[in-house]
């Protein structure tokens, strides 16, 4: 099944997801959640789409 759908104010570039819009770097969901998985998060690569759901 192929994602079509972009919303144009969430971006994604992981295509590993399956909420991922197959023909943008967009995400398809309508809103995500956004989570840590650090005590005391103090750069970007601490947070987490916790909307992400494997293809």
């Amino acid at each position: 099944m192929h994602n079509s759908y972009a919303n144009e104010c969430i971006k994604c570039t992981v295509t590993q997801c399956k909420h991922h819009c197959d023909i943008k770097n967009n995400c398809s969901l309508n809103c995500i959640q956004v989570g840590t998985h650090e005590n005391n998060p103090e750069m970007e690569q601490c947070t987490d789409c916790m909307s992400f759901e494997k293809k």
